[in-house]
């Protein structure tokens, strides 16, 4: 049997020896016909019933066919010979040029030129997680050869980067995307490597022992627990070991008010994350006394602990997941009582958003109380000083679990090298992921045996309302990006400018497909090209100025409009100040009417800046800073 990674259409990685593998009937004997050299080769598998062999491939063409005779003639066709590369990541390099995540820009006009590029072909890898190391791996319906149609479910931005190669080189590109929104770098990385970080050791060290989804949902419980717990500690209601703001007699009367169901964003209250709370009174009626009711709500953005009458009756971990809560009749009185409910938002919208919201006896729904209209609510810690919740016991975002079914399956599949879209979900671990990301390069290449492949990867792009605070979750996961440019055969698309203020999938995937096609027409096919904007390489401090000089200036620096915009600057106090920045020749002259001695610089140092500086090509700079305090996490 094949592995489902080779099927009809695929492509070959050209001019190496690639191997062929899969399960036969132990110790039986067949042979392999290549029909790019009509070469015969004879197999024998093993006792397992494994068998492996490493062919020869030509430079580029095809088509070519594979024949497999064991007394039954298998036969794949339409083979290509060209180049193989991975796409992986999270939902930017997953996102399709239309469906789930929406359209890419001029979306009409694409589907029709896709017919042009047959030679395009991508494998689609299933979404899996593990808890031990597969050898096979789940695809959608094998490879599929570009057209109008299946384009449509192709990664945009694999598809561009593969486009932009193909109208270079006239070769053909494979793509085997690997992919799955929402989901962590850890997560794509294998258990051996993550040992080496204590973070992740522990969880490591309790799946090689034989973590089972029960004992995993036990460990769960109890990492939700202890998260509550912290979340608790740091509520402004929290006294002498309990949640005031929970309770009957508490008076909200200094509350504002809000009429739910809502995003709080849509109801005046906007950039904020974190969490709040939620207040109302109703009226029971005598006879529901001393009987269980259910709290129904359609949905919160995102996670929420509720309470009737100082009692806590439930929580959920859920993204706009409909709750439904048992309030003992015990907490039941007849007269006022008091719901309260603490929402936890952990980027985005926020709110009790969705209904219905209603009261109802836990026995008979058809009385019920609507709990829709004015509720009164308080803000308790924004986002930054608390903690994450823990991944799902059944969420790909445990360490290990994806890399364990959709990277080490592929790993004897001879490639080119790796395009990498990820970061918006370790951007709460910034300081981490300066470690991390690294890590999974060096796995990924220790693993496949290759030798230093290319690993070029996006700079996760602006996004969420315009703001310049001096230290941010998404600045730092970007300066922790453009330090991972030293490990050897990197290369980093750069997207601060092509983002969307609303919309965490941007829709021009065709620009960030380029600029990584860029890196390796310059880097791996030997192109003099410029691949890359203005990359931040060293300051000098002169009087009230800073002098900061740049690599990948190509044909001058230049500022996309009238004057440069996002430099602020700082002195020893490390409180930053707007700062006026003029070009000279290859450098940046910054300086400040506030700071009378600078010592640090930073450049785009938001998550949505405004910032316009490019080189001559008009690639724009990464943003940087030039210090190195210890403000991000």
């Amino acid at each position: 049997m094949l592995p489902a990674c080779f099927t009809d259409n695929m492509v070959l990685q050209q001019q190496t020896k690639v191997n062929l593998w899969g399960t036969q009937t132990p110790g039986k004997s067949f042979t392999i016909t290549t029909s790019w050299n009509n070469k015969i080769y004879t197999v024998i598998s093993d006792t397992h019933g494994d068998w492996k062999i490493k062919v020869s491939t030509p430079t580029y063409g095809g088509p070519y066919t594979i024949t497999f005779n064991d007394g039954k003639i298998t036969a794949l066709k339409n083979i290509l010979i060209g180049e193989v590369w991975i796409c992986s990541g999270q939902s930017n390099m997953e996102m399709q040029l239309t469906g789930f995540y929406g359209d890419v820009l001029n979306l009409k006009d694409e589907l029709a030129e896709a017919a042009n590029y047959p030679e395009i072909r991508m494998l689609k890898i299933e979404n899996k997680t593990s808890f031990t190391p597969l050898t096979n791996v789940q695809t959608k319906d094998g490879w599929a050869v570009c057209n109008s149609q299946t384009v449509r479910d192709f990664s945009a931005v694999a598809y561009f980067f593969a486009k932009n190669l193909f109208i270079d080189k006239h070769i053909p590109i494979g793509i085997i995307n690997s992919t799955w929104g929402g989901t962590v770098a850890e997560a794509w990385t294998s258990g051996s490597a993550l040992k080496t970080m204590p973070a992740f050791e522990s969880f490591i060290n309790a799946a090689e022992s034989g973590l089972t989804q029960e004992k995993l949902n036990a460990r769960y419980q109890k990492e939700v627990g202890s998260w509550i717990d912290s979340i608790n500690a740091k509520d402004p209601g929290f006294q002498q070991g309990k949640l005031s703001w929970t309770e009957p007699d508490f008076d909200d009367s200094g509350w504002q008010k809000m009429i739910l169901p809502t995003y709080w964003e849509q109801a005046g209250i906007p950039d904020y994350d974190g969490t709040m709370w939620f207040r109302k009174r109703v009226n029971i009626p005598a006879a529901w006394v001393g009987k269980d009711l259910k709290l129904n709500m359609g949905g919160i953005d995102d996670y929420d602990v509720s309470y009737f009458n100082g009692e806590e009756v439930g929580h959920t971990e859920l993204f706009v997941y409909k709750r439904s809560y048992t309030i003992p009749g015990k907490l039941v009185k007849a007269g006022e009582n008091t719901i309260a409910i603490r929402v936890f938002d952990n980027g985005g919208l926020g709110g009790i958003n969705k209904g219905p919201l209603q009261v109802s006896l836990a026995t008979d729904t058809t009385g019920q109380i609507d709990l829709a209209g004015q509720w009164v609510y308080h803000k308790a810690n924004v986002l930054a000083v608390l903690p994450q919740p823990p991944s799902l016991s059944n969420s790909p975002n445990r360490p290990t679990l994806i890399y364990n079914a959709m990277i080490n399956p592929i790993l004897p599949y001879a490639i080119k090298g790796v395009i990498w879209y990820q970061g918006e979900s370790n951007a709460d671990r910034a300081t981490q992921y300066r470690q991390l990301f690294p890590l999974l390069i060096n796995d990924w290449r220790q693993k496949w045996n290759e030798g230093n492949f290319p690993f070029y990867f996006v700079q996760i792009a602006n996004y969420a309302a315009t703001d310049q605070p001096p230290a941010a979750d998404w600045p730092a996961l970007r300066d922790a990006q453009l330090s991972t440019l030293t490990v050897p055969n990197t290369g980093m698309a750069v997207t601060i400018d092509i983002g969307d203020a609303h919309r965490i999938h941007p829709q021009n995937k065709q620009e960030t497909g380029r600029r990584l096609a860029l890196i390796a027409r310059a880097k791996t096919y030997g192109e003099n090209i410029p691949y890359s904007g203005p990359i931040y390489k060293s300051q000098v401090i002169i009087g009230n100025k800073i002098e900061l000089k740049f690599t990948h200036t190509d044909n001058g620096l230049l500022a996309h409009g009238d004057t440069l915009k996002g430099f602020i600057i700082a002195g020893a106090d490390k409180k930053f100040y707007p700062a006026r920045a003029i070009i000279a020749g290859d450098k940046v002259i910054v300086n400040s009417s506030d700071v009378i001695n600078p010592v640090a610089v930073r450049y785009a140092w938001a998550n949505n800046p405004i910032c316009n500086l490019y080189n001559g090509e008009k690639l724009p700079a990464s943003p940087f800073r030039t210090d190195d305090w210890d403000d991000i996490r």
